[in-house]
């Protein structure tokens, strides 16, 4: 995966330094620069999604009716774009923070933490709009594009994880796509997308009067400063007052351009279909206050915060994962192996519970069961750590080719493992 990336900035990175071209946006009409073809734009998005998805949470499957809920109100918005025909894809993260983005190509992402904090249908079809416009507009073509002019070369494209624990983790190629969603929106990027997205619901039948309020909202919260919407939805949509007055007239004058009975706010469909999540809000409150005092070097205090979200809402498996980091911190760890077994069991898709368990079962000494968990995780999202211990396993049963693949993939870290990485070639190439 990370090297067909690498071969496809490599190729935009010529193409900027040899050759410009102009084109017509896809939504607004204007001629602009265009850098990134179609088929690369989609290219990229497909083969970012899935990585990226991993790093910011991994998708969220407790509760799979509410993802397939998420879709559908976004492939209704997204048949009312400028571009219906992008492969468009919507996912739940399990993410607690506040956020939604775009990658190129209509690959769009939603965190759960964001779900909670809306009120109707309507006002999920108001954020969904506007990021399938960031995509049908090219904003995150454009951000990739400014990247190449800017260092002609794939050095413009890094890793900018929002979690401190992945920063310098992931291995190359792996983290195209968190820097181009981590990045902030213009003020002209974010009016055209509320321009156009709401347009868009409005088109798909929804009131755009929501809108209006959840600007409003956000505004209100931004005056707040609290951490989870300025790390979070903040961080790459600055919210403002222009916003909120572009939107309530936008909002006016579709009123007087459709016919406004037609327009649903959806909230009783909307509360009813975000109730689990809601009812389960105190479990994740738990679970992240666990992952706080783990960070803080107290497992016995995480352990018993895991549990207790585990007893309210035995459906989420990054709770049981969550568990077994404590007991392994706690040196239990044939217990911390069961609890991951109990989390890969109700969600087999999140690259950190099978980089876990693989490590442990490395240390307890079950090398094939510990490669296999290694491999899996490396498939979901390659990293260091996987790679030199996988290296190591390798080393060990002689496979010094092998050895050197894996070493070469987490010496490009810039962490205590690429460091661990590079001594192990060195070795390896003066024995």
């Amino acid at each position: 995966m990370h090297v067909r990336t690498a071969g496809i900035l490599a190729g935009l990175a010529l193409a900027a330094l040899v050759a410009t071209g102009c084109a017509t946006n896809p939504v607004t009409g204007e001629r602009e620069l265009r850098l990134v073809s179609e088929a690369e734009e989609i290219s990229l998005g497909e083969q970012q999604y899935r990585p990226t998805l991993q790093a910011m949470g991994g998708p969220y499957n407790a509760e799979p009716e509410l993802s397939e809920y998420v879709s559908e109100v976004g492939q209704r918005v997204a048949a009312e774009s400028h571009r219906p025909d992008l492969p468009y894809e919507f996912t739940v993260l399990n993410d607690g923070t506040p956020n939604a983005w775009a990658l190129p190509g209509g690959k769009i992402a939603i965190n759960r933490g964001l779900l909670v904090e809306m009120d109707s249908e309507a006002e999920l079809a108001a954020v969904i709009g506007h990021e399938i416009v960031h995509a049908a507009a090219r904003h995150s073509a454009q951000r990739l594009e400014r990247g190449m002019l800017m260092q002609a070369g794939v050095a413009a494209v890094g890793v900018a994880a929002r979690d401190h624990e992945l920063s310098g983790l992931l291995v190359a190629g792996a983290g195209v796509g968190l820097n181009l969603i981590n990045k902030r929106y213009s003020r002209e990027a974010e009016l055209e997308s509320d321009r156009y997205g709401t347009r868009y619901m409005a088109e798909a039948g929804y009131d755009p009067q929501a809108a209006v309020s959840l600007q409003e909202k956000f505004v209100r919260l931004a005056g707040d400063n609290d951490r989870n919407w300025i790390e979070g939805l903040f961080a790459s949509h600055p919210p403002s007052e222009e916003r909120v007055e572009a939107n309530r007239a936008l909002a006016q004058e579709l009123r007087a351009e459709m016919d406004p009975d037609a327009w649903t706010l959806g909230e009783a469909r909307y509360a009813r279909r975000t109730a689990p999540l809601r009812e389960a809000s105190e479990a994740y409150a738990d679970h992240e206050a666990g992952r706080e005092a783990l960070q803080a070097g107290e497992p016995e205090r995480a352990l018993g915060l895991a549990e207790q979200a585990i007893d309210a809402y035995p459906e989420e498996a990054a709770f049981h994962a969550l568990q077994g980091q404590a007991l392994a911190r706690l040196g239990d760890q044939e217990a911390a192996v069961e609890a991951l077994d109990r989390a890969i069991a109700r969600n087999d898709r999140t690259f950190a519970f099978h980089l876990d368990r693989g490590l442990l079962r490395k240390e307890l000494g079950r090398d094939d069961r510990a490669q296999a968990d290694l491999q899996r995780a490396n498939e979901l999202l390659p990293t260091a750590p996987a790679h030199l211990a996988l290296g190591q396993l390798a080393e060990a049963d002689g496979e010094r080719a092998a050895a050197v693949r894996h070493y070469e993939q987490a010496a490009a870290s810039d962490s205590a493992y690429g460091e661990r990485a590079r001594e192990a070639l060195s070795r390896l190439r003066s024995g």
